[in-house]
């Protein structure tokens, strides 16, 4: 009898709870008599003399020798590798846009042979980082995703139990109230829109703001400092970044002069006021009586004297940029009244 020869095992490796079925190669295998997997005995089949399948018992996680025994002796070993079952303990960060692309740390054991990684049933690019670390890019969510997808990573030890990942909804902004206020900031906004239950950031512009969320579908944000006009406000949550509403800053306006500065106690005279950021004016006030006025320019309003008392006002004008301070106007009385 001629000792048997090996010359191939396919495949190599298999998980340590065994049961891969292995095809092992080589010559005078016709009169084979067992199959050893290190020094465990397992089933196998001749299917001819230069072929055998054998089922991989259960092992320990590294190499052992195959070997073939025969009448004529015992084969010389080839390495069959045990790889351990992988186990994952943590997904960092467990959450994204459905669009994907979110890059996540896998944290476990039994990574180095990894070779796939799926949230639910989609294969995800992956880059194994270490024994214990797998660096992947989430996909996008499957159509008609309505919950978490389960992180899994496969390795030829097997699949590992699942973690679950969860896929946010981009936000939208759809109002602002109020919609403007001062360059001095401070203004409290009502923002409304979808998706805003797990926002991480406000901006104003690009000045982050304090907020508040109230909903999913409510943030009440507290405008920071801004120069005069347009800001987008844009929302940020896990889902991504949205925004499409505005919001106005207004220049304190200020006074110069007022023409005339005096008139009868009995009200009624046309006063022109000039002045600076004059155009968004909601109020005119002398002393604390509002009346009527028109805006004629950023630098001009005309505006008609209240009834009152004998003496000095302050003639302030108010915007959502701020109250201005007060120029003096005197109402005087006239003779024979």
């Amino acid at each position: 009898m001629t000792t048997p020869a090996l010359t191939g095992l396919s495949p190599n490796q298999g998980p340590t709870v065994g049961g891969t079925t292995v095809t092992i190669t080589g010559t005078n295998l016709g009169d084979v008599t067992a199959v050893r997997f290190g020094s465990t005995a397992t089933g196998f089949t001749i299917v001819s003399a230069t072929q055998i399948t054998a089922t991989a018992p259960p092992g320990s996680a590294g190499a052992v020798q195959v070997t073939a025994i025969s009448p004529g002796g015992t084969s010389g070993g080839l390495s069959y590798f045990y790889v351990a079952l992988p186990t994952l303990t943590a997904v960092s960060p467990g959450q994204g846009p459905v669009a994907g692309g979110t890059t996540v740390t896998l944290t476990g054991t039994s990574f180095s042979d990894a070779t796939t990684v799926r949230f639910g049933t989609v294969t995800a690019a992956f880059s194994v980082l270490s024994a214990t670390q797998i660096s992947s890019t989430a996909p996008s969510a499957p159509a008609g995703n309505s919950g978490p997808a389960l992180v899994t990573v496969t390795s030829p030890g097997g699949t590992s139990g699942g973690l679950p990942y969860f896929y946010v909804a981009l936000p939208t902004l759809t109002g602002v109230s109020p919609n403007q206020g001062p360059t001095t900031g401070g203004t409290t906004v009502t923002l409304t829109g979808t998706n805003l239950l797990n926002a991480t950031t406000v901006r104003f512009g690009g000045t982050a703001a304090a907020f508040s969320v109230v909903s999913a579908t409510q943030i009440t944000a507290t405008a920071p400092t801004g120069s005069a006009g347009f800001a987008q406000i844009t929302v940020i949550t896990p889902g991504g970044t949205g925004g499409g509403v505005a919001f106005q800053y207004v220049a304190l306006p200020t006074l110069t002069g007022v023409s005339p500065n005096q008139g009868p106690t009995t009200g009624g005279t046309t006063v022109t006021l000039t002045g600076t950021n004059l155009g968004d004016v909601t109020a005119v006030r002398f002393g604390g009586t509002a009346t009527a006025f028109t805006i004629v320019s950023a630098t001009q309003i005309t505006a008609t004297a209240p009834t009152g008392s004998t003496g000095a006002v302050q003639v302030t004008v108010t915007s959502p940029g701020g109250t201005s301070a007060g120029l003096t106007y005197t109402r005087i009385t006239l003779p024979g009244i």
